[in-house]
């Protein structure tokens, strides 16, 4: 699948290092309450929070701060109240930029993305512009195995619990589903005491754009200060990029 896990891996090398870490911790405990809030608190009975409680768990978040995070969801705890805005743009290059915003403060969210698809030669479209590039699928990424299962035994597992693909990349393995397979796989390849690093059903793109040089490294600039904007859940993006680009591009 064109673009499977560009994006995806430098999204999970960032977070393993993080400088800020209470930002990533912010975010994640945002999506709690917001997934828990618009579905059951209880993940057995809420998919989407049962996948970022994952996401809570591999960041070694504290277990006081999720529970906290689901109280605000059920009004047990004040907290803000988010609404969840899609924005879709073109970075440098051409390359499709889809945004899933959450806010208290829509006004103050929309100044901040634009200005920085401004700074870095971006600009914004319309509703559907570059949605349609994109299609939702399950991703696990999963890094160190037990020593009584292999690569191939988790293959196997995963393809009969409906898995479409799975990628070898560097020191990881990538795991790519239709989100109705997502719950069973999770499940199938903890049961057998793997557990992965990343889970979540994501937005893949079907085509890539190709950019090399000074375009490269602005667009990753780019989407570097989107994803480090406090009103900013998720960005994906259809860029291709040279290897020896994929690292932090955060300034300090």
């Amino acid at each position: 699948m064109a673009g499977h896990s560009k994006w995806a891996n430098i999204k999970h090398r960032k977070e393993r290092q993080d400088r800020k870490k209470s930002d990533r911790f912010a975010k994640i405990l945002k999506e709690i309450t917001l997934q828990a809030r618009f579905g059951s608190p209880d993940p057995n009975n809420n998919a989407a929070l049962a996948q970022v409680l994952e996401r809570a768990r591999a960041a070694n978040i504290p277990k006081d701060n999720i529970k906290k995070a689901i109280q605000r969801a059920t009004g047990e705890l004040d907290g803000s109240l988010y609404e969840e805005i899609p924005y879709e743009g073109y970075g440098a290059g051409g390359v499709a930029i889809l945004l899933r915003v959450v806010t208290d403060n829509r006004n103050r969210a929309a100044a901040s993305i634009r200005h920085i698809f401004n700074a870095y030669g971006g600009h914004l479209g319309t509703a559907g512009s570059v949605a349609w590039i994109f299609a939702r699928k399950g991703l696990f990424v999963i890094e160190e195995l037990p020593d009584d299962i292999n690569k191939d035994d988790l293959m196997m597992t995963a393809i009969e619990l409906g898995a479409q693909d799975v990628y070898e990349d560097d020191e990881t393995l990538e795991i790519i589903c239709e989100p109705t397979h997502f719950m069973a796989i999770l499940q199938g390849i903890r049961e057998i005491g793997v557990v992965p690093v990343r889970a979540e059903n994501t937005m893949i793109p079907q085509t890539t754009v190709r950019i090399e040089g000074e375009q490269a490294q602005r667009l990753l600039k780019m989407i570097d200060a989107l994803d480090s904007n406090e009103d900013v859940q998720e960005v994906f993006a259809n860029f291709d990029v040279p290897d020896e680009l994929l690292t932090d591009t955060r300034e300090d």
